[in-house]
């Protein structure tokens, strides 16, 4: 069984990204009904059948109840493209996060998929975490700390901190996230703020991913528009 979802993940990251944003125009990755479009990678689930999915569709919302932890992966592979969607934690403060450019399943800690991480964790949301893929960003050892240190596996500071503080909506609300992605480059706003910037990513086309990190998140009006170039 095990085999079997590993090798679909990789099949669906073999699609063709180009043709997926042929037309040009702006669409939803989430269709407000069922998760068509989308597959996920739950290892707990591969142990016991009988664990249930921590992804759903609830009130016209995909939520991720956060447990057992996992990723919601699209079936498609995206490059130069906005996503914009909006979230907010349903019940107590916690993490999740948005994976663009994912690409092999269960790479780090044989649960993340190869990826860059944009980190929704309450009060650090618009942190990058390198997943066997990196980005550079300004003020690097500042950000990420001893360069010596910094890698994308387990044993090393993946971390890049965001630029910003205060720019979550309290909890309860919505917050609307921005994240552009264009050949090698990566920039994300939270609620407008200009929360990231990063460069010379490793990975300039990919899947994208959504966690189950331990925490109840609602998702809405998940949004992907192609793009030539970056917002200012």
């Amino acid at each position: 069984m095990k085999k079997l979802l590993i090798l679909s993940c990789l099949v669906a990251a073999a699609v063709p990204y180009a043709d997926t944003l042929a037309q040009g125009q702006s669409r939803p990755l989430f269709n407000g009904k069922d998760l068509t479009g989308w597959h996920q990678d739950v290892p707990d689930m591969d142990k016991n059948p009988a664990v249930k999915s921590p992804f759903l569709v609830r009130n016209g919302l995909l939520v991720s109840m956060g447990n057992p932890n996992g990723h919601l992966i699209t079936d498609s592979v995206y490059a130069n493209y906005r996503l914009r969607f909006q979230y907010r934690f349903a019940g107590k403060p916690g993490n999740c996060g948005v994976l663009v450019h994912a690409s092999t399943p269960r790479a780090l800690y044989k649960m993340f998929p190869k990826s860059v991480e944009v980190q929704m964790m309450h009060e650090n949301a618009g942190d990058f975490w390198c997943i066997r893929e990196d980005i550079a960003v300004p003020d690097m050892e500042k950000r990420r700390g001893e360069k010596a240190q910094w890698g994308t596996t387990e044993d090393k500071l993946r971390r890049i901190v965001n630029l910003t503080d205060g720019s979550e909506k309290p909890l309860g609300q919505w917050n609307t996230m921005t994240i552009e992605c264009l050949n090698d480059s990566v920039k994300v706003w939270l609620n407008g703020d200009l929360v990231n910037y990063g460069f010379n990513s490793t990975a300039r086309k990919g899947q994208i991913a959504l966690q189950a990190e331990g925490a109840e998140v609602e998702f809405k009006q998940i949004v992907l528009t192609p793009i030539t170039k970056l917002s200012k």
